[in-house]
């Protein structure tokens, strides 16, 4: 099965804006209800056996089970009957919510997440439509529950062959925009290693470097307006709570961060498509991104977006019929790639890789990019090979790789054509901001 997700502005008019509004406050109502029923029962709980708290208590009969989601279930249909305010929102979008809580309670524990959090205004942003009609779309208009026909901006088509399956709202600093679950029952296989291979090593002092060697320097999308976004932040130390001027400000701030966050997205995509052009194998090191956004430098981590670029770079990749794998991470600077050499441990203020043994010289992440594609082609094929043995035609290829390629490409051109082809405009100078 195949899955696909696709994100449109809405254009919805002014009683459309109305129920949207409507159908979040109530949302979040329920929301913090139903959370509210959970903690007050795990807080009754909590009582030491021989003492009772001075201050307060919550007196919950022993007997009555934990609020899951279908004791809570049961409980919305009850008060829908009674309470006309939770009528007006479609039923099947109220039992999203309380599922969406009850994943939330599930991930506490596999996940090892923090608690969930109470939702004012500005935290409940989305709704689900989890059941679409099969007629819903015609040209740029899509028929929601208690929305009517309302119009979005096409800015791609929906492929042939996939059916809609879900719906979801989300209001943001820009407006409204709906994401849309496409599906398609048809299997894909992996994509296999073929073709010219590279590396890529990512970091702060360059964004990442290719084993080609190729450098590209990091945007710096928060520092571009982060002192305006600051100017912004110290005047809303000064408006009081709850007022509308407070409200337009914070408005302005949230446009500004998605200003950035849109930006650093659309160059992001721009690389991923250019190091496809480059390439037909992708290799990069498995690093717990999260760590990194931890330390000292977690706010220029952060600002790369570094797991985001991955992300991107893997469906791209994917959609583009280019194989890309992780490989270790561990030594890949310290390695000449040349030669093999442990050269040892280096600083960060050493950006240049000098082999003793051999006498190698580059910039030391390039070195270690070669030193990622070494290991993934190695990784691919099983065993220690020369540079060039990558492609179809040289040594060292899988003996069934050609068939396996032609096989994924027959599959891979007939979803291209349900697709759409991507124009893919050139990436640009390394050494340029975008």
């Amino acid at each position: 099965m195949l899955t696909l997700t696709y994100e449109y502005k809405l254009i919805p008019n002014e009683k459309q804006i109305e129920v949207i509004e409507n159908t979040l406050r109530v949302c979040r109502a329920v929301w913090n209800y139903a959370l509210r029923e959970r903690k007050d029962w795990i807080n009754s709980r909590k009582c030491s056996v021989n003492a009772c708290s001075l201050d307060k208590e919550y007196i919950i009969p022993a007997d009555q089970p934990f609020p899951n989601y279908n004791n809570q279930a049961k409980q919305l249909t009850e008060a829908k009957k009674t309470n006309p305010w939770l009528k007006s929102v479609n039923a099947q979008v109220l039992q999203q919510v309380l599922k969406r809580l009850e994943r939330a309670f599930t991930d506490r524990k596999s996940k090892k997440l923090g608690f969930p959090r109470f939702k004012n205004k500005y935290r409940m942003r989305s709704f689900v439509y989890p059941q679409m009609l099969k007629n819903c779309l015609q040209e740029n208009q899509i028929k929601l529950p208690q929305l009517g026909w309302i119009k979005f901006r096409k800015s791609r088509d929906i492929p042939d062959g996939f059916a809609i399956k879900q719906a979801r709202i989300i209001k943001k600093a820009s407006g409204y925009f709906i994401l849309l679950s496409l599906q398609l029952d048809v299997n894909i296989p992996d994509v296999p290693f073929h073709g010219h291979a590279i590396g890529i090593d990512l970091g702060l002092d360059k964004f990442l470097a290719t084993s080609d060697g190729e450098l590209v320097e990091r945007p710096h999308f928060l520092n571009q307006l982060h002192s305006k976004l600051k100017s912004l932040q110290r005047r809303l130390r000064n408006k009081k709570r709850g007022s509308n001027n407070r409200h337009k400000l914070n408005q302005k701030i949230a446009r500004l961060h998605q200003k950035i966050s849109d930006t650093r997205k659309d160059w992001q995509f721009k690389l991923a498509h250019y190091l496809c052009d480059q390439a037909q194998s992708i290799f990069f090191e498995d690093i717990n991104f999260k760590s990194w956004a931890k330390g000292m430098l977690s706010k220029h981590c952060l600002d790369a977006a570094f797991g985001q670029f991955i992300t991107i770079l893997k469906w791209v990749a994917w959609k583009r019929d280019v194989f890309v794998a992780e490989v270790d991470k561990n030594y890949t600077s310290q390695i000449c790639p040349k030669c093999n050499f442990h050269t040892g441990k280096k600083s960060l203020s050493e950006r240049e890789h000098h082999c003793l043994e051999c006498g190698y010289k580059t910039h030391r992440d390039i070195a270690a990019a070669e030193v990622i594609r070494d290991r993934g082609i190695e990784n691919a094929l099983g065993h220690s090979v020369s540079e060039n043995a990558c492609g179809d035609d040289l040594t060292g290829a899988l003996p069934s790789q050609k068939s396996v390629k032609q096989e994924i490409l027959n599959v891979s051109s007939r979803i291209s054509r349900s697709l759409g082809q991507h124009s893919l405009a050139p990436f640009g100078d390394a050494g340029s901001d975008r």
